[in-house]
């Protein structure tokens, strides 16, 4: 099936990573570097020099690649516990995205030296960390499959409710509120124009799941939109019409 079934995907972290535990980086502190981002700070830019790996300890930093000059993409917003810009740890490296802090941030950063002690001295830990970034390979992968085989209805959905899984996008209630900021980087996450999107939200709009406040959007409940996933046909595919190819392609 296209869709994996709608209760995994509510169960997951962040895009289906696993993530370290406070116990295991506290492990890393003795060989990393500790910093502080102030919420817009750009950590580094596509195509610097890389070495090394960072891990989020607390906030929020986008990986974003540029498509125009006015639109990216995000494959990852990588939350407390998980890792970003591991391309660093290969051989003449180059950094794949930009880095942005989201909100303010902390992280630990393990230069590829570092990395090479901590699994020597540390393997058990070292192991952790491993399996931490094959878990996040493997949920990029499983987000380029989406990308290429799911229509932008799908692939919002499946977004949203991957935000919701995560506290720092919702209210008390479990609800997304979709500011402008946040609207721009749903349409970076679903990897579609601003104008597509508007056309699925328009839709959910009218069937409820999604409510008009000023200038922003609250979306349903994630158990809502579960349902809506859990309500796909046998072949995987949603029960409403997915946006005409000529049109979407029109917008783009």
């Amino acid at each position: 099936m296209l869709l994996r079934d709608a209760r995994m995907v509510v169960g997951e972290t962040n895009f289906g990573a696993a993530r370290l535990t406070e116990a295991e980086r506290e492990s890393l502190v003795a060989y990393a570097a500790r910093a502080s981002w102030p919420a817009g700070f750009v950590i580094y830019q596509r195509g610097a020099p890389a070495d090394g790996v960072f891990v989020v300890t607390r906030g929020r930093v986008v990986l974003r690649s540029r498509v125009r000059a006015a639109r990216g993409f995000v494959p990852w917003i990588a939350c407390p516990g998980e890792t970003f810009g591991s391309e660093g740890l290969t051989q003449t490296a180059r950094y794949a995205t930009d880095a942005r802090a989201d909100d303010e941030s902390e992280t630990l950063f393990l230069s590829s030296a570092r990395f090479r002690a901590f699994v020597r001295e540390q393997p058990q830990h070292a192991l952790m960390l491993v399996s931490q970034l094959v878990s996040e390979r493997s949920a990029l992968l499983d987000k380029l499959r989406e990308l290429t085989t799911l229509s932008v209805e799908q692939r919002l959905l499946a977004t949203l409710i991957r935000m919701a899984a995560n506290d720092t996008f919702t209210r008390a209630d479990g609800r997304i509120v979709l500011c402008s900021a946040r609207y721009r980087l749903l349409c970076e996450l679903v990897g579609a124009t601003r104008e597509s999107v508007s056309l699925v939200l328009g839709r959910l709009t009218g069937e409820g799941l999604v409510e008009r406040d000023g200038s922003s959007m609250i979306v349903a409940s994630p158990a809502l939109l579960a349902e809506r996933l859990d309500a796909a046909s046998f072949d995987g595919e949603l029960p409403f019409t997915a946006i005409d190819e000529t049109a979407e392609q029109a917008v783009h």
